[in-house]
């Protein structure tokens, strides 16, 4: 008998089991012990691969999944037997991962405590907390692969796509990358964060079904080849599209490609109807832009616009143009879907994710509060102690002056708190904003955030710091940790 077909997507009936084991061992673990005390997580972001800021995007999702997290009968039934076998070395011997009475706990499973975040198209900074969690310390754990998984990726790709739009200075921009994702799921999601952070559509017709964003197309080039001509192709296009005509116009030659373009225009013209631009796909971006742009104002066309695309980032974008480049457009897809941390023009770059982590900071036990930090040799692993509030301080034009991190009850004055209360008690609070809602925020934040700031390359470092009350605290407990270990 052959294996079933398996679309390899996650389904809403499946999304439970989308934690990494650890999740599951530590949470019978505690179980077994009675450790299941209230307790707070913190997502941050331990450094940003390129530029200064980021573009927080992710959130409904994990909104999402929070809320309506539950273990079906068939994932218990699978747990229990899959895992009493989960080691290879160990298939000849019963393994009770996962007891009878955690699976009891996993099957009545139901989030009831709080979520404070960061609103979807805020831009942040590294090691700033951007979500807490709270709730009892098996539950909440359970969230981590999750959450990391949405905010990490999303957050990724919409700041891409911010830096893509910065360096294009008001050209439009669309996301091209889905055929280049890192799956299916990826490029859904790229599509949506791209949106937030700037792109004025996709490709990709799912994503404009599913998140209502605007979605557009043009031709391939076997469009052009399937035809004895280039220049029928192109009359077949427009008449099919009469008043949404892009034509492709590298497939053998882009001059006469340019020139045939024209001769559809003009035909257009006499129709009633508009050949609203071409498209660039290959070669000297630069010297073919200009060339194409003097062809078609030769011809009286003036308004036929030209896009551009051929694995674009916004180190292309910007060195075009710099260089006088006449595109008024750009498609961006591999570097835009996959976040790609490198610099084409000088070779650097380094990993295409975004080092977000979800960490242990506060356990409630009673009346007892104990703050929880991790303390490393290495810098980049240490944690700040304590669930905690984000500050934005503005100056008198609006525009953003620093940020400050401080404990969760510690009062500062001028500045505007940014984590706001999303769900409590296990219900949803929060108002979710529509797309062009987020991507609005996100123009006009950005739009405040000073210029050195936004830099492609050599940004200055923005302002973080740490509010005395906080400042004391991991003093205090850095040196207990300290004397506790004799150093």
């Amino acid at each position: 008998m052959t294996k079933p077909l398996q679309s390899g997507l996650l389904t809403e009936s499946n999304m439970a089991l989308f934690t990494d084991y650890y999740e599951l061992t530590m949470g019978k673990a505690d179980f077994d012990s009675g450790n299941n005390a209230i307790c707070t997580e913190n997502y941050f972001v331990r450094f940003i691969p390129q530029g200064e800021y980021m573009i927080a995007a992710g959130l409904e999702q994990v909104i999402h999944y929070i809320l309506n997290l539950r273990f079906t009968d068939a994932d218990l039934k699978w747990l229990k037997e899959s895992s009493d076998k989960s080691d290879p070395s160990e298939r000849d011997k019963p393994m009770p991962d996962m007891s009878d009475d955690f699976l009891d706990y996993l099957r009545h499973f139901k989030f009831d405590g709080d979520v404070y975040a960061v609103p979807e198209g805020t831009p942040v900074f590294a090691n700033e907390p951007l979500i807490n969690v709270t709730g009892r310390s098996i539950d909440i754990q359970i969230f981590e692969t999750y959450l990391l998984n949405m905010m990490n990726f999303q957050t990724l790709i919409a700041t891409k796509t911010a830096r893509i739009v910065h360096a294009a200075r008001g050209r439009t921009c669309f996301d091209f990358g889905a055929r280049r994702a890192h799956g299916r799921d990826a490029g859904v999601l790229a599509a949506r964060a791209s949106f937030i952070g700037g792109a004025a559509g996709t490709s990709l017709v799912i994503a404009g079904q599913y998140f209502s964003i605007p979605y557009v197309g043009t031709t391939a080039h076997k469009f052009i080849m399937d035809r004895p001509s280039e220049l029928e192709a192109f009359r077949d296009y427009a008449k099919s599209f009469p008043h949404n005509t892009l034509l492709l116009i590298d497939t053998y030659d882009t001059i006469q490609g340019a020139k045939n373009a024209c001769i559809v225009g003009k035909e257009m013209k006499t129709r009633g109807a508009h050949l609203r631009g071409v498209r660039l796909d290959s070669g000297d971006l630069l010297a073919l832009s200009k060339a194409v742009r003097e062809i078609f104002d030769e011809a009286g066309l003036h308004d036929v616009q030209i896009f551009a695309s051929n694995d674009l980032d916004e180190f292309q974008i910007d060195k075009l143009l710099a260089a006088g480049a006449p595109i008024d457009g750009f498609g961006v897809g591999t570097r835009l879907a996959t976040g790609a941390n490198f610099n084409p023009l000088t070779g650097e770059g380094g990993p295409s994710a975004l080092p977000g982590v979800y960490k242990h900071v506060e356990r409630i036990d009673g009346e007892q509060v104990t703050v929880t930090m991790k303390l490393s040799e290495d810098r980049g692993k240490s944690t700040l102690p304590s669930r905690k509030q984000l500050h934005r301080l503005y100056d008198p034009d609006g525009n953003y002056v620093k940020d400050v991190i401080s404990l969760w009850d510690e009062n500062l004055h001028n500045s505007e708190p940014l984590l706001v209360p999303v769900i409590l008690q296990g219900r949803l609070v929060y108002s979710l904003p529509d797309m062009a809602a987020m991507q609005a925020k996100a123009r006009s934040e950005l739009a405040r955030l000073p210029k050195p700031y936004k830099g492609l390359t050599g940004a200055e470092e923005y302002p973080v710091v740490l509010s005395p009350g906080l400042k004391d605290l991991l003093e205090e407990l850095t040196q207990k940790r300290q004397a506790e270990h004799g150093e």
